[in-house]
């Protein structure tokens, strides 16, 4: 018999999974979550592991909390390790005690793992503390939902507390609960915030009073997932206001590279205050071939795939004793760091040619020369070998193939920006747009003059090129490029 974990995803930003979280995921055989978890989550389960969607929608709550506590029983009898991944803390308003019934029943062992909830989390993401020295000694967390039966909150005491007023999921009843207190005796100027999609990227806030925040929220079309906030303490957010400062705030950036470095990249893009959407375009396998390095003098690597891929293949490091070693970017060297072997050379320029013209430096005429790159990387041996009297010889160890997405239109609805990488990305993109023209106020990010190139052969407009050719110098553009804006 398995065992299932009751995880605490937090309110939405991936850097607020616990760590104890984070390992329930990366182990589990089966992942069950809902419509609130981040789902740069789930890409840190194992390849293999089965992801079963259960969100609830706001009237189907008791149906689905009937399936999903089915699900984890059946799924745990299977003799699977199963994570039961919500939002926010299982514990606060999230029914983990129903499941927790449902597993003791069917005699299944469990932990639970806390989250960050969103009632502390979102306000401080907002720039709004629950408690302040001489503002809110104490805060107080409601659900905004009538009980099944249509019972509500006691607000002749509620009205009565003095410290900050917190309400999860009261979006519906936001002018039974704003009535509700100033019936009761809460003044109606007191101040209100409603934080829409908080500690995210489109996190929105919209303030008012108890007498006004009604019509605001209408006005403004305030939509859940969304928590209201009221006390003294709302007014502090004019000056504690940080996270919507963020550089990438408000920004949905695309990554079209292979599936895990698009991941790499979306963290990247997080971090920034960004929201990434993953659409691998391109996809890295390695190609069936054995290394033939005795007689090479040198070998050049112009990519990390190719240093990764190598090692894998590679059965002795000793017999790259005598070998000088080049390579192109600073990712590519960190990658040859990984097995303790720093490269003899790195030109300063990133590119094929410069790493080949850098390595008649360490080598003799005649010396033969390997070139470790893809089955599409435009390396010259030919012509290189005749300029520099070396003997050149590409060593293609991996494939890149295109994926075509046929869905495109769905994916980049709500993006800003796309960024490639790669050209052959750019071509996927184009095969996956088919018929369909790209949409002009999507602005395009390009990693270099080759992938620029393979960008403007289409017809299409680069709003940014990177300075330096890595991923992280594509980044400091998009991020020079909008706080300038």
């Amino acid at each position: 018999m398995g065992k299932v974990y009751i995880v605490g995803a937090g309110p939405g930003d991936l850097e607020l999974l616990t760590l104890k979280g984070k390992r329930c995921v990366e182990e589990a055989d089966c992942i069950v979550y809902d419509r609130l978890v981040n789902p740069q989550i789930l890409s840190l389960a194992q390849t293999e592991c089965e992801l079963i969607y259960l969100g609830k929608g706001n009237t189907e709550g008791g149906v689905i909390q009937d399936e999903i506590n089915r699900t984890i029983v059946e799924k745990a009898l299977e003799g699977k390790t199963v994570t039961r991944l919500k939002g926010g803390d299982p514990f606060v308003f999230g029914r983990g005690g129903e499941e927790i019934l449902a597993l003791n029943e069917a005699e299944i062992e469990f932990e639970v793992v806390p989250g960050i909830t969103s009632s502390i989390s979102v306000p401080s993401y907002s720039g709004i503390p629950v408690t302040h020295r001489n503002i809110a000694r104490s805060f107080h967390v409601f659900t905004g939902h009538t009980s099944k039966e249509g019972t509500w909150h006691n607000f002749d005491a509620i009205a009565k507390l003095e410290g900050t007023l917190v309400f999860l999921m009261g979006i519906k009843n936001l002018d039974l609960i704003a009535g509700d207190l100033i019936k009761y005796g809460k003044s109606p100027t007191t101040p209100v915030a409603i934080i829409e999609k908080g500690s995210t990227s489109k996190q929105r806030v919209v303030e008012g009073t108890l007498e006004t925040i009604v019509e605001i929220a209408k006005e403004e079309k305030v939509v859940p997932p969304a928590i209201i906030i009221i006390g003294e303490v709302v007014n502090l957010r004019s000056e504690f206001n940080w996270f919507e400062k963020l550089p990438l705030f408000g920004k949905n950036i695309l990554t079209t590279r292979d599936y895990k470095k698009s991941v790499e990249f979306a963290y990247e893009i997080e971090k920034l205050g960004g929201k990434a959407t993953v659409l691998p375009l391109i996809n890295i396998e390695p190609l069936d071939i054995e290394l033939d390095i005795k007689d090479a003098k040198a070998i050049l690597f112009n990519s990390q795939n190719g240093v990764k891929t190598f090692f894998e293949k590679l059965d002795d490091v000793r017999v790259l004793g005598d070998k000088k070693i080049g390579v192109v970017g600073i990712k590519t060297y960190e990658e040859l760091l990984k097995h303790r072997i720093k490269p003899d050379f790195m030109p300063e320029k990133y590119l094929g040619e410069r790493l080949a013209e850098e390595s008649v430096n360490f080598t003799k005429d005649g010396d033969k020369i390997l070139f470790i790159t893809s089955d599409i990387s435009p390396v010259k041996t030919e012509e290189w070998s005749e300029k520099m009297d070396r003997r050149f010889v590409a060593t293609r160890i991996f494939k890149t193939e295109k994926v075509i997405t046929t869905d495109i239109d769905d994916k980049i609805k709500e993006v800003d920006m796309i960024t490639f990488l790669s050209s052959s990305a750019v071509d996927a993109y184009i095969e996956s747009l088919g018929d369909k023209k790209h949409n002009p106020d999507i602005k395009i990010a390009s990693i270099g003059k080759m992938t620029t190139k393979s960008i403007e052969s289409y017809g299409l407009e680069v709003e940014i090129e990177a300075k330096t050719s890595t991923a992280q110098g594509l980044l400091t553009e998009v991020k020079n490029y909008y706080t300038n804006l």
